[in-house]
């Protein structure tokens, strides 16, 4: 006796702005839909994207196994959707090996049609990020924004860091011994030589950094 398959998985709740709305006649088989738990969907016959997971988001989905057999159907999606989402991603689902030379192929064609690529090595990240884009659709950019650095030390570590093979005790150890910035541009090679963690290649590094001209004359 053959095993009957496993129903469509079936929408959540109704609730308006806050649901992903899903194209339920291409993604009503697939088994990502099954997966999202924490933010609710329902169908739309409206929608030309896979998922709108905001107002002016949305989402076209691939697994690189539907690739490999009709290689043809992503782009004719990508270009139908051209100009109708101010954010418009493709998310990808890595279900197969040898899988580089196509990757570069698709990340090619969401630079040239504006699109972000997103990948996911499983259903439930490809989950995981739908639910993300939905949750944090009106949520301000300080949650991922870069948070200013205050304090001098802080400063001069992110400051200094920047210059290749110094790191952040290399930074302690020259504000110990120099006490500013100042005094670090001033020490000679000599001096700065003295200092734990310093050889000569890291020393000659940092003099040119700290000497060399902020824009380079043409």
């Amino acid at each position: 006796m053959m095993a009957s398959p496993a129903p469509a998985p079936q929408p959540s709740r109704r609730t308006g702005n806050s649901a992903i709305l899903v194209n339920y006649a291409r993604q009503k088989d697939n088994p990502v839909l099954r997966l999202v738990h924490n933010v609710p969907w329902e169908p739309s016959d409206v929608i030309r994207c896979d998922f709108a997971v905001g107002k002016t988001t949305g989402v076209l989905y691939l697994s690189l196994r539907y690739h490999r057999l009709n290689p043809g159907y992503i782009y004719d999606r990508m270009s139908q959707l051209a100009r109708m989402y101010v954010l418009r991603v493709l998310l990808v689902q890595v279900d197969i090996e040898n899988f580089h030379d196509t990757l570069r192929e698709l990340n090619r064609s969401a630079i040239l049609n504006d699109y972000t690529l997103m990948l996911a090595w499983s259903k439930e990240e490809a989950a995981r990020y739908l639910e993300t884009f939905k949750a944090f659709e009106n949520r301000p950019p300080d949650l991922i924004r870069e948070k200013p650095v205050e304090d001098y030390y802080g400063q001069m570590t992110d400051c200094l860091t920047h210059v290749r093979s110094i790191n952040k005790t290399d930074v302690l150890t020259l504000l110990s011994s120099f006490r500013s910035l100042r005094g670090i541009a001033n020490a000679t090679s000599d001096e700065l030589a003295m200092c734990p963690g310093f050889g000569e290649q890291k020393v000659k590094r940092l003099q040119h950094a700290l000497t060399q001209p902020f824009m380079n004359k043409k």
